[in-house]
């Protein structure tokens, strides 16, 4: 069976979905980014003296727009690999920042790290996880960051939860082994990437050895209890068809057929219409300060 790994995702054709997925965030990330502005005030920074902010993986550009709502007078500068998803971040903030603070930047991760400037704070939102070497990219993203600057790195936290333990179909613990599963392709992702050099992911501990002061960790709760709306259940739907397409060297087949039952579109044991239906996860963020020189 030919393995397809998520080194070969064609980001482009997820535009939709991932502006999707980041706006059920939304709620979780406003008070994340409010904790990020209040880090930044200091004795020697306040919100005006926040005048640049990269965001580093920043998809179709969701959390770029919110960025330059939170610090009103920062250029935001959204840095991605794909053509297709900085479009839609310019579409997005014409419609919500009109005022033209929101910019977008190609470049190679992470090659072009290096030459993306410096700024008061760098976002990265699960972009480092696919760099081969992630020691080194944070090493080099903290070389960009201006003096008592914060660099603010979204990693792991906890996998999305959207339906009870047995749903009366197939094996009860389905959850559970799509975790088990996920954990393997992910071991297998990580291994195929480019310079893939294997480190223990202690967030904290790897930011201070890029010479950063740690500044706390956070988690923050995305919760969508049933009755889902239709915008949940669509990213649910999505979210199980990648699934199902990633996961099916590890799973046996009656998982397999089951994830087939909640991908039907039209019956009601389908995930766009089990009342039964929810979507909880969290985002853990991790953040470290640059030494005021």
């Amino acid at each position: 069976m030919t393995q397809t790994h998520p080194t070969d995702v064609d980001w482009e054709a997820l535009g939709a979905a991932l502006e999707r997925e980041a706006e059920l965030h939304l709620p979780a990330l406003e008070t994340a980014t409010a904790w990020l502005r209040d880090l930044l005030r200091t004795d020697a920074m306040d919100d005006s003296a926040v005048g640049r902010v990269l965001d580093i993986g920043s998809g179709p550009g969701v959390i770029s727009c919110l960025l330059a709502d939170r610090f009103p007078g920062a250029e935001v500068v959204a840095v991605d690999q794909a053509p297709g998803l900085l479009e839609r971040t310019r579409a997005r903030a014409d419609r919500q920042n009109p005022a033209g603070r929101v910019v977008t930047h190609r470049a190679d991760l992470p090659e072009e790290l290096a030459d993306l400037g410096s700024a008061e704070l760098i976002w990265t939102s699960h972009a480092v996880h696919h760099l081969g070497d992630q020691q080194a990219a944070l090493d080099t993203l903290a070389t960009r960051l201006r003096p008592g600057g914060i660099l603010a790195v979204a990693e792991r936290g906890l996998p999305p939860r959207f339906l009870p333990r047995d749903i009366g179909i197939g094996r009860p613990g389905l959850q559970a082994r799509l975790d088990a599963a996920s954990e393997e392709s992910f071991a297998a992702m990580r291994a195929a990437l480019p310079g893939s050099t294997s480190t223990v992911e202690d967030w904290p501990a790897m930011l201070s050895h890029a010479g950063l002061v740690p500044t706390g960790t956070r988690t923050f709760l995305t919760d969508h209890p049933s009755p889902l709306a239709l915008p949940a259940r669509e990213h649910l739907h999505h979210l199980l068809t990648r699934l199902r397409h990633q996961l099916a060297p590890y799973l046996p087949e009656e998982d397999l057929t089951t994830l087939d039952h909640l991908l039907h579109g039209d019956a009601c044991t389908g995930i766009l219409w089990r009342p039964d239906a929810f979507f909880l996860t969290a985002t853990t963020i991790h953040t470290a300060r640059a030494c005021h020189r």
